[in-house]
């Protein structure tokens, strides 16, 4: 049985305690970052970790982030961490950053057999307060089902895992609505394995380091041994099959819309379609007769962003059986956001 909690300021601590105790006995807690909603276990625990493996039907060579509350942590779990590093995530930490370094003190299970671990400080005050109150650091992937959209509010969770964790905390919706920017910082230059809220071009602005961006981020391939979730299965699928429009530069966008529309039109008499698009196409479609959802305004790309996982679990929600969405200029943000359109697609098409 699942209990699922409304978190409030009034029971900000009895929530935390009560999270805490969860965990500490090896059971299961979905939890808010600023990210998306955590599936968190103790880390500790093996048998806890396992169980997030077996819950969301993850493979068990898909390795996990840990979750910290301090550098302390940082120091028992990791080993042999350049000086560098330990400004950068001093500088960087809490936020949407992980950084993997080699595996020091903290079970195999949770890297997938890797000797490194991915580790993440949390923006989120629940966050790192359950992880301080528990005095471990807490494993965590995002709380879906493996290979669904990942949750930017509690009822995606629920939807998802109700009946198969212990306790459910409800915070409302997500600040970022896209999984944390992980960097291998094992490899010289350090390599960008997931794109996320924090840009290379803002790392280099902002750190002055050089991110090698490799293949697999831009485009929809897999690697044989991933050193970070999101790398080697089909990541952030609706249930619908997800038609990608892609443009060469994204100039002229009413070329973009007409592509979708055609491809719409091709599928109409046999299938329930459904549209996502940006504000400044939202009116070229109209005339479909079909349900149409806007992820916001291009120049907006952190709110397109933030809805880009809500809004695919929304078309399922209408019952459609196929969905054609626009693609995106794949430059700051944008490199995120179609890094996750990439790996939802069923079928990517460019003009």
């Amino acid at each position: 049985m699942t209990k699922i909690v409304k978190l409030d300021e009034s029971n900000f601590m009895e929530v935390v305690e009560e999270a805490s105790e969860v965990l500490s006995k090896g059971g299961l807690v979905v939890f808010p970052t600023e990210t998306v909603y955590g599936l968190g276990a103790d880390a500790y625990n093996t048998e806890a970790v396992k169980r997030i493996f077996h819950v969301k039907g993850r493979p068990f060579d898909n390795p996990l982030i840990v979750h910290i509350s301090d550098l302390e942590m940082f120091y028992r779990i990791s080993r042999d961490v350049p000086d560098k590093v330990l400004d950068i995530v001093r500088r960087l930490w809490p936020g949407p950053f992980t950084v993997v370094v080699y595996r020091g003190d903290i079970p195999p299970e949770v890297s997938a057999g890797l000797d490194t671990v991915a580790v993440r400080m949390p923006a989120h005050p629940f966050a790192l307060k359950m992880i301080e109150c528990l005095g471990h650091p807490v494993a965590a992937p995002s709380a879906n089902k493996s290979g669904r959209p990942s949750p930017t509010k509690a009822e995606h969770a629920i939807e998802d895992l109700k009946g198969e964790v212990e306790l459910i905390i409800d915070a409302g919706e997500t600040l970022y609505g896209v999984e944390s920017t992980v960097i291998d910082f094992t490899s010289d230059p350090p390599i960008l394995l997931r794109p996320g809220p924090l840009t290379p071009e803002e790392l280099k602005s902002s750190l002055g380091i050089e991110i090698h961006i490799p293949d697999f981020v831009k485009k929809a391939v897999k690697v044989d041994r991933p050193r970070s979730p999101g790398m080697k299965y089909r990541h952030y699928a609706p249930e619908a099959r997800l038609i990608l429009v892609e443009s060469k530069d994204y100039k002229d966008l009413k070329d973009l819309a007409m592509a979708v529309v055609d491809i719409a039109k091709k599928y109409l008499n046999s299938y329930k379609v459904g549209v996502l698009a940006s504000d400044e196409t939202m009116h070229l479609y109209r005339d479909l007769g079909i349900p149409i959802l806007s992820y916001g305004s291009r120049s907006d790309l952190y709110t397109i962003a933030k809805n880009l996982f809500r809004r695919l679990r929304e078309m399922d929600s209408l019952g459609v059986d196929i969905i054609i969405t626009e693609g995106f200029r794949d430059e700051g943000l944008g490199l995120t956001i179609m890094n996750r359109l990439r790996k939802a697609a069923s079928e990517i098409i460019h003009i």
